[in-house]
């Protein structure tokens, strides 16, 4: 059987820490855009990267299986 293709654009954007959760980074950050009316604290947990839920982590890995 041939392998499966990486989706390069999806594993550009998770990494896979040594338990095997998968993690990204959050949404809404906009680097430099809109950014005056979001709190200091919104915009600060902004930078912490976040976990991919259990129900999106199937459809990841079989996107990205190698990553």
């Amino acid at each position: 059987m041939p392998k499966i293709k990486t989706r390069r654009s999806l594993a550009k954007r998770i990494k896979t820490t040594s338990s095997g959760k998968i993690k990204r980074m959050r949404t809404f950050s906009g680097c430099h855009h809109i950014l005056e009316k979001k709190s200091p604290k919104r915009k600060r947990n902004f930078r912490k990267p976040a976990f991919a839920s259990h129900s999106d982590e199937k459809k990841i890995k079989q996107l990205a299986p190698y990553v």
